[in-house]
């Protein structure tokens, strides 16, 4: 057996596997962790230490990095190897808790049992040196804007984007924030049960949560795992971001619509769409025929599946499907970069190029100009994604009102009325705003 392909035993070891296949073969670090804490036998303790790691380490990859960088002098480092240091380096650096010894100790047992005598002499020689000499001072770094994508762990071109879209002060405060712990947070299901109800069942049931300020049936999770509870199997509640919720808040949906999810999995919007309807039905589309699946098993956990219709369908094909004017509103979660998203899923700064996002733009267009004929006279549609990126987002919406002078860009409303004071008709949160993931809304009405 190859000496990389050992099974791993202990908490270090599965966060280093779970690290290398997210790092060297692109798989997504949410997926892969839950994976890999499904299949082991670890005490609680421990699986939260592999997430700290994972999670802290795809994070502050480019720091750990630029770190390590003076140690290993351009020397070619086998992949894990090199993910086992920096592991390492996250643990000295950023885990009080964790003395340096037991990192050191570990990383070496490690290194000795997944490699041969020369990676274990290679990976205490480094491990020896870091701590002996400590590690660069990032506030040396002169230039300001390598200085805040080394400290932040961001991408020369996302930070320069940041910074010409937003200005280098708000670009420092995303900076600042993308690499908070994530906050679990949830929607109440307002047709089972009041926001108030629902957080006193939580509590009885061993999950401590507070008001989302930001969503108006969102609650933010204090204490306690939501997933195992009745009230999360019975569909009162389910795990959905804050600022994702808005979306269909900022529809102010009246129950008799006819709606489109253009884009729906795998769900959240669509049940929350068939939640606030009473007469009315919501039809959800998704490209791939596993994530359809998926939008029909949350539906029925939520006990709305009598107003949901799913079907797997391209939205650029949508009028393969549907009549002109069949719809009263219609929602557009496009695919995006994510550059919301990034701290839950943090290699995603990795993967992405400026590029990517110009792509994306592309299909975003093809999918808002498909739909909108789909969209009566009088009728909304929202348009949203998970990113900050103005190209994906005020860029998307002003070439489509270019090339669609018969739609009309309304003010984005929220029950809690944020940002109202904002000049713009569309509505961005950053996650530098409220803790929440960043997010993009518009709403564009059809006049004739």
């Amino acid at each position: 057996m190859n000496k990389t392909q050992v099974k791993p035993r202990g908490a270090r070891e599965i966060a280093l596997t779970t690290l290398d296949k997210v790092r060297s073969s692109g798989a997504y670090s949410n997926l892969q962790l839950n994976q890999a804490l499904q299949n082991s036998r670890l005490s609680k303790a421990d699986r939260r230490l592999v997430t700290t790691l994972v999670y802290g380490t795809l994070q502050h990859q480019l720091t750990l990095e630029y770190w390590l960088a003076p140690f290993i002098k351009g020397k070619k480092v086998t992949p894990w190897v090199k993910t086992l240091l920096l592991m390492t380096i996250y643990q000295y650096q950023y885990l009080e808790r964790v003395p340096n010894f037991a990192a050191t100790d570990e990383a070496i047992e490690i290194a000795k049992y997944r490699g041969n005598p020369g990676v274990r002499r290679f990976v205490t020689g480094v491990l020896h040196a870091i701590l002996d000499r400590g590690v660069a001072d990032l506030t040396k770094i002169k230039d300001p804007l390598m200085q805040m994508g080394i400290q932040a762990s961001l991408p020369d071109w996302l930070i320069k984007t940041l910074v010409d879209q937003y200005g280098e002060q708000t670009a420092k405060a995303i900076a600042k924030t993308v690499n908070e712990p994530a906050r679990v947070s949830l929607r109440v299901n307002l047709k089972k049960a009041s926001v108030e109800q629902a957080q006193k069942l939580l509590k009885e049931q061993g999950v401590e949560t507070k008001r989302s300020e930001v969503a108006k049936a969102g609650l933010v999770v204090t204490k306690g795992a939501v997933i195992s509870t009745p009230a999360f199997s019975e569909g009162i509640v389910t795990i959905q971001d804050e600022s994702a919720m808005l979306a269909v808040e900022s529809m102010h949906l009246m129950g008799t619509e006819r709606v489109l999810d253009a884009c729906a999995a795998p769900g959240g919007k669509t049940v929350q769409i068939a939640e606030a309807l009473t007469t009315g039905k919501v039809y959800a589309l998704d490209i791939h025929k596993h994530k359809v699946g998926l939008v029909e098993k949350n539906a029925q956990r939520m006990g709305v599946s009598d107003r949901v219709t799913v079907r797997q369908l391209d939205a650029r094909h949508v009028g393969e499907a549907f009549s002109d004017g069949f719809f009263d509103q219609i929602l557009v979660d496009a695919p995006c970069s994510g550059m919301g998203l990034l701290r839950r899923k943090p290699e995603i700064r990795y993967d992405k190029q400026l590029t990517d996002s110009q792509h994306l733009h592309q299909i975003q267009e093809a999918i808002l100009d498909s739909v909108a004929t789909k969209v009566k006279k009088g009728g909304i549609i929202t348009y949203s994604t998970c990113t900050i990126l103005r190209q994906e987002n005020d860029d998307t919406v002003a070439d489509f009102l270019k090339r669609h002078p018969n739609f009309r860009l309304q003010k984005t409303t929220t029950a809690r009325m944020l940002k109202d004071n904002r000049q713009a008709q569309t509505l961005t949160l950053l996650p530098s705003d409220y803790g929440s993931d960043g997010f993009f809304i518009s709403n564009l009405q059809r006049v004739q």
